[in-house]
């Protein structure tokens, strides 16, 4: 299993447009690509990323297949209208929080 790493921050103001898209595209969007997220975390105070995800690949060649997609692109793209700050890798998947 590969894991993808994600973070960003919401826009101020486009929080609402943010959740539906999330809910509506995205996530829809990456299950279809073969990437399953398994956790997400939303932070309310700190110096770090608002938003971290950690999704699920079967393996590194479902992951580079996905990430290399016209439909990724869309989706990226389409998520950066609404965020800042977005960053994603690449890890081994391993047991509990991974960073």
């Amino acid at each position: 299993m590969i894991k993808l790493l994600m973070s960003w921050d919401i826009v101020q103001g486009r929080e609402s447009e943010y959740f539906e898209f999330v809910l509506k595209e995205w996530a829809p969007g990456l299950q279809q690509l073969g990437i399953e997220t398994h956790e997400v975390w939303f932070t309310v105070y700190g110096d770090c990323p608002q938003i971290l995800v950690s999704s699920l690949a079967r393996d590194a060649d479902t992951a580079r297949q996905a990430l290399a997609s016209d439909d990724w692109k869309r989706l990226e793209n389409r998520l950066k209208e609404y965020v800042t700050g977005f960053s994603q890798k690449m890890i081994p998947a391993g047991v509990g929080f991974q960073l």
